[in-house]
């Protein structure tokens, strides 16, 4: 075992209370480390990270769980899409050669970022809906108590188009570990305005059925994979999953309690850097 990455164990505690408290993948973070910093091949790559984001995300469930955030309606509604795409995102991903997926990796990125960076602020957007200018189409109704008494009553508006977000963003996934979070947020939170505790619940959920199923497809390949490094996949492993672990129990702690708007714009800043960065990486490949 190669202790040389201990920094990823604190490194994954602020990614996947990142992740857990926002509704994107944290895979979107551990992929680009992966590769850049640490060297992995991008195929070896999005399979850590959907390993490490399996456990982070299910670490979060749980959180969400106690906390009655869940809507398992919508997680249905929107995993019976997102796994089977997934799975077909994985075996793609195992064909692709290595500039492709770091070429696919930049772009989903970059669109990412572009959605993060024009978020608009949610008082504004329900403004424009009480004034008659924005469109909800609801399609079903939802009421949710929490375990702390919090009371939400809201409308899921194009389920439709949710699924479709949901297979793509799940299609990602399988390919290079993100972009269903990402996709979740823009449906649920951007055009339906789902409350945000929900809306986040719903997508650490899905993210992590999603995930789970495409990891499974990246761990039969590896183990296809005579040339396959266990020893540094363990090394990286070990700390990284109980990271991801103790972050996936703080992430939900932090819903509501951080300023939404700014936090999503810095998401969008950073993801764009990385894309620049993985560019880069695959120009010189």
């Amino acid at each position: 075992m190669d202790l040389t990455f201990w920094w990823l164990f604190p490194v994954a505690i602020v990614i996947a209370a990142v992740a857990n408290g926002a509704g994107i993948g944290g895979a979107t973070f551990f992929s680009p480390l992966l590769v850049i910093v640490v060297g992995l091949e991008p195929a070896t790559a999005v399979g850590v990270a959907l390993a490490t984001e399996v456990f982070g995300f299910s670490s979060g469930v749980v959180a969400h769980a106690r906390a009655g955030a869940i809507d398992w309606r919508i997680v249905r509604l929107l995993a019976i899409v997102s796994v089977p795409a997934a799975i077909v995102g994985s075996i793609v991903a195992g064909l692709a050669p290595e500039t492709v997926l770091k070429g696919v990796l930049a772009l989903g990125l970059t669109g990412i970022a572009v959605v993060f960076i024009r978020h608009h602020d949610p008082d504004g957007e329900d403004a424009e809906i009480e004034a008659g200018t924005g469109i909800v189409d609801p399609a079903f109704s939802r009421h949710i108590v929490l375990a702390d008494g919090s009371d939400y009553r809201f409308e899921v508006c194009r389920p439709s188009v949710g699924r479709l977000g949901a297979g793509i963003g799940g299609l990602f996934v399988g390919m290079i570990s993100t972009g269903l979070g990402e996709a979740n947020s823009f449906t649920l939170v951007k055009r339906c305005r789902v409350p945000s505790r929900i809306a986040v619940a719903v997508s650490v959920t899905t993210v992590a059925l999603t995930a789970l199923a495409a990891s499974v497809v990246h761990a039969i390949d590896f183990a296809a994979d005579s040339t396959a490094d266990y020893a540094l996949m363990a090394s990286i492993l070990v700390f990284t999953v109980p990271g991801v672990l103790i972050g996936g129990q703080l992430g939900p702690r932090l819903v509501g309690r951080l300023p939404e708007q700014r936090l999503i714009h810095a998401l969008g800043w950073i993801f764009l850097v990385i894309a620049a960065i993985t560019v880069g990486e695959a120009i010189a490949a």
